[in-house]
C-alpha cells in the first residue's frame, strides 16, 4: 500500500489568515454596516416624528385657520395638546438616546440639534420673517449628516456636499408648496414669501435661482470622487429638467403649474440620490 500523502502544516500567520477568511470579512462588514444604518434610520425617524408632533403642538392654533391642516388631530380635538406634547418629547428623547447607542454621540447631537433648531428657530420665525424658510432648510438637510456620521464616524467634505444639495433642493420644493397654499398661510399669519409677494416675482426668482445653483452643486459628488461619469451626466440631465420645470411654472404662476413643480422636485431628489448610490456601487 502506498504511504498516506502528507498534508503541509501552515504557519501561524497563514493559519490566522485562513480563520479570518472563514468569516467572510467583506460580507460580515457589509451586514454590520447595513444593520447599523438601519438602526440609524430608525433613531433618526424617532427624532423626526417627535419633532413633527411637537410642531403640531406649537402650531395647533394656526393649523385651525388653514384648510390643509384644519383636519389634523389637535385642531379637531381628537387629541389633547398636553398628550401631543408629551408624545413628541418622548419620541425626541428616545430617538436621541437610541442614536447615541447605535451611532455615537455626534450623530445623537446632530439629531437633537435638528429637533431644537426646527422647533425653537424655524417654527416661531415663520410668523415673523420670510427668512424662516432659509433657516428651516438647515434642520431639513441634517439627515444626510447624521447618516454619514453613523457610517464614517466623522463629518467630511462628502457629508457637507450632501448637506448642500439638500439645502438648495428645499427652496424650489417648499416655495412651490407655499405658492399653492399662500392664502392658507396668509390666514394663519405665517409669513411665507408668497404671502408678501402676491405677484410671485420674488418667489419664482428664488425658485429659479436656487434650481440653477443646485445644478453645479449636484455635480460636486462626481468632481470630488464620490461618484463617476454616469452620475455626473445624470445629474446634468436632472438639473436641466428641474430648471426647465421651474421656468415653465414661472411663466404662468398658476397653482396647477406650482403643483407640477412640487411633483418634479419630489421625483428629482430620490432619482439623484439613487443614481449617486448606483454609480458608487458599480465603480
Amino acid at each position: 500500500m502506498s504511504a498516506a500523502r502528507a498534508i503541509p502544516v501552515a504557519g501561524n500567520s497563514s493559519r490566522a489568515s485562513a480563520y479570518v477568511s472563514l468569516t467572510k470579512p467583506d460580507v460580515s462588514f457589509l451586514v454590520v454596516m447595513t444593520t447599523r444604518m438601519l438602526h440609524t434610520v430608525f433613531g433618526t425617524t424617532l427624532v423626526a416624528a417627535g419633532t413633527s408632533a411637537l410642531n403640531h403642538y406649537i402650531e395647533r392654533a394656526s393649523d385651525a385657520f388653514m384648510r390643509r391642516t384644519a383636519s389634523r388631530p389637535l385642531p379637531t380635538g381628537q387629541l389633547r395638546p398636553r398628550d401631543a406634547a408629551i408624545f413628541g418629547v418622548t419620541l425626541v428623547i428616545l430617538g436621541t438616546v437610541y442614536l447615541a447607542f447605535v451611532a455615537g454621540p455626534l450623530a445623537a447631537g446632530l439629531g437633537l440639534f435638528t429637533a431644537v433648531s426646527y422647533l425653537a428657530l424655524y417654527t416661531p420665525l415663520k410668523k415673523r420673517t420670510t427668512l424662516a424658510t432659509a433657516i428651516g432648510a438647515i434642520p431639513g438637510a441634517m439627515p444626510p449628516l447624521i447618516g454619514w456620521v453613523a457610517a464614517h464616524g466623522s463629518l467630511s467634505r462628502e457629508a457637507w456636499v450632501l448637506f448642500a444639495i439638500m439645502v438648495l433642493w428645499q427652496f424650489p420644493h417648499f416655495f412651490a408648496i407655499a405658492w399653492m397654499y399662500r392664502e392658507d398661510y396668509a390666514r394663519a399669519g405665517i409669513k411665507m414669501l408668497p404671502t408678501v409677494d402676491p405677484q410671485g416675482t420674488r418667489t419664482f426668482r428664488q425658485i429659479i435661482g436656487t434650481a440653477i445653483l443646485l445644478l453645479p452643486v449636484s455635480l460636486l459628488p462626481a468632481l470630488i470622487g464620490m461618484t463617476g461619469v454616469l452620475y455626473f451626466f445624470g445629474a446634468v440631465v436632472l438639473g436641466f429638467i428641474l430648471i426647465q420645470v421651474c421656468l415653465w411654472a414661472s411663466a404662468s404662476r398658476t397653482n396647477v403649474r406650482a403643483k407640477w413643480l412640487m411633483h418634479a422636485t419630489v421625483l428629482h431628489l430620490p432619482i439623484l440620490l439613487g443614481l449617486m448610490m448606483y454609480d458608487k456601487i458599480r465603480q
